[in-house]
């Protein structure tokens, strides 16, 4: 039997808007994949120990209020500082253009702007792990 690959699905900082990260959530769900949501406003902390205590292939942030440049590679760091390098770091929320290239530099994989089709993500995460 194939193991599933594990995503976890979070929430970092204080943005209260989830709509987009429970579709891509249902729509990782529907493609196979095992999906942990932690909920609303989690710190990167909870985020990197959830991770390890689910041990999860994904990481998969959601971000809308802008703290996406100081949130999402202070998780990075955090997954690694637990040995976790291998996880996929995967962003997503209204974020410029203009500051995917430095959050790729500190490790996020890839990031998924609104209007991102969901099989594009499965699709990512598939060329990834598979």
């Amino acid at each position: 039997m194939e193991k599933r690959i594990r995503v976890l699905v979070a929430k970092p900082g204080l943005d209260g808007h989830d709509r987009g990260a429970k579709v891509v959530a249902r729509a990782l769900r529907d493609a196979g994949f095992e999906v942990i949501y932690t909920g609303l406003r989690q710190t990167p902390e909870q985020i990197a120990e959830a991770a390890l205590q689910e041990d999860v292939n994904v990481v998969a942030l959601s971000l809308l209020s802008g703290a996406h440049t100081h949130l999402f590679p202070k998780v990075v760091n955090l997954l690694r500082d637990k040995g976790m390098s291998d996880v996929l770091v995967l962003g997503g929320g209204v974020i410029p253009d203009a500051d995917i290239p430095a959050l790729k530099e500190a490790g996020v994989a890839e990031v998924f702007t609104p209007g991102t089709a969901t099989q594009t993500i499965v699709d990512f995460i598939n060329s990834k792990l598979n």
